[in-house]
């Protein structure tokens, strides 16, 4: 349910990006922290198992910064 829940805020993200570059900084900034407490979160458990709860949040943050420079990025390209 949640890789579901991270794809759909992705795409939301590229589109918003694509179509609002400038107004999208701010919601994509708000879900890499919201996911960056819970990797927090997750990594204060004692060893190999804080590692292994925050990384889903850590791979999710990253995914969601790719998605949003990328939206931005395709815009920049666009011919008109």
């Amino acid at each position: 349910m949640m890789i579901v829940g991270i794809v759909a805020v992705c795409v939301v993200l590229a589109v918003l990006a694509f179509l609002l570059p400038r107004l999208s900084h701010h919601p994509q900034r708000g879900t890499q922290r919201t996911l960056d407490v819970g990797s927090r979160t997750g990594g204060k458990a004692p060893g190999l198992l804080g590692r292994v709860l925050s990384k889903p949040f850590r791979s999710s943050s990253k995914a969601v910064g790719r998605s949003g420079s990328a939206g931005r990025r395709a815009r920049g390209r666009m011919p008109f």
